[in-house]
């Protein structure tokens, strides 16, 4: 049986969104969720309506480690977020490594000519691409 696994970029005002293929072999970019983490507004309402219209197995949430592996606030605030998500909606949450991948994202915007004020619109997304991707990359079923 095949199914999709969500990507998710957590920030403090964005969470970008990417959903695997059936076969779990690429991911698309979906769409970037707007949050207010201090206030409590972490997009769960939005969020509600990507499991229901693609129905994840699981999902993959960035995990911003530092440089030496070890893991900070952010790293605190992602794994917050994966639990509420597990409470919130039953759907098992993995971590993978988001090193380095805003970095990435951004490169290649820059390299694909995309204007400064448009890259803002696109690169949580694409992000939570480059995670859902290495994931799939690092646990590949063919």
């Amino acid at each position: 049986m095949y199914s999709r696994i969500l990507g998710l970029d957590v920030g403090t005002k964005t969470v970008g969104v990417a959903v695997s293929d059936l076969l779990g072999m690429t991911a698309q970019p979906v769409e970037t969720i707007k949050i207010d983490s201090e206030a409590g507004a972490l997009g769960f309402e939005r969020l509600a309506e990507l499991i229901t219209e693609y129905k994840p197995s699981k999902i993959v949430l960035g995990l911003p480690k530092h440089m030496n592996n070890d893991e900070g606030i952010r790293a605190e605030a992602s794994r917050n977020y994966g639990e509420k998500i597990t409470e919130t909606f039953d759907v098992t949450v993995e971590y993978q490594d988001e090193r380095l991948t805003t970095m990435q994202a951004e490169k290649v915007l820059i390299d694909g000519g995309v204007r400064r004020k448009d890259r803002k619109k696109s690169i949580d997304k694409l992000a939570a691409v480059l995670i859902l991707q290495n994931y799939l990359d690092a646990h590949k079923l063919f």
